[in-house]
């Protein structure tokens, strides 16, 4: 029986990366994508693979996520293992220009988003007492471009808040019946690497490793 693996995000060079390696391991996965709705950014390009499930999802909508969770095991079967991967996109704007929509596509999607479909595959992965929850992120802390350019408030605001959620679901941990990991990179440009480090993590994780944070970098080991 194959691995059932469910991979949800925006679309971004980690979850490219990601289901890259994920075709070399698996028969077929699920992807679900955040829709890019912010003005003035390039939209989601779709790819088709006859491996690629691809979902739709909602990321503002509790129901969303259920019934996206729901679609993912029909689809498979079973969802061993989701690895959620947060890269949120780049918004340059002074705070008094902010556009207000942009605020609540951020919040909605890129926030509140997570922990919605997280609490239905706890839920899922409780009730069977096995799974794998990965938590993904970039650990790269400021914005590119000149002191002149614009600062992204959005987007890192999104990313501490998923690295919030990251760590408190690894504190959690050992109190599951679940596997949850956290995987961060603070090297760009290595993304093919970091998602093989990510899948070598997963399949020697423990219960003696439950609830680690894996930091990838210039000076990770790959161990």
């Amino acid at each position: 029986m194959t691995r059932g693996i469910f991979i949800a995000g925006n679309e971004s060079a980690i979850s490219r990366a990601v289901e890259a390696e994920t075709l070399r391991r698996v028969e077929r996965f699920s992807v679900a994508l955040i829709p890019n709705r912010f003005a003035g950014t390039p939209k989601n390009t779709a790819v088709t693979n006859e491996k690629r499930i691809a979902l739709d999802w909602n990321p503002s909508s509790p129901i969303s996520a259920r019934t996206l969770v729901l679609a993912a095991e029909n689809r498979m079967d079973h969802i061993d293992e989701a690895l959620l991967i947060c890269s949120p996109p780049s918004i340059r704007s002074s705070a008094a220009e902010l556009p207000l929509a942009d605020i609540e596509i951020m919040i909605n999607d890129h926030i509140k988003g997570w922990f919605f479909l997280v609490k239905e595959l706890a839920s899922i992965f409780s009730s069977r007492q096995r799974g794998t929850l990965a938590l993904v992120y970039s650990d790269i802390s400021g914005s590119s471009g000149s002191k002149d350019d614009a600062q992204d408030i959005l987007g890192p605001s999104s990313l501490a808040s998923f690295r919030a959620l990251t760590h408190g679901l690894l504190a959690a941990a050992h109190r599951e019946q679940y596997v949850t990991a956290g995987f961060s990179s603070s090297d760009t440009g290595n993304e093919a690497a970091f998602a093989a480090f990510i899948f070598k993590n997963i399949d020697e994780t423990t219960k003696r490793t439950n609830g680690k944070l894996h930091k990838f970098g210039k000076f990770s080991f790959f161990k």
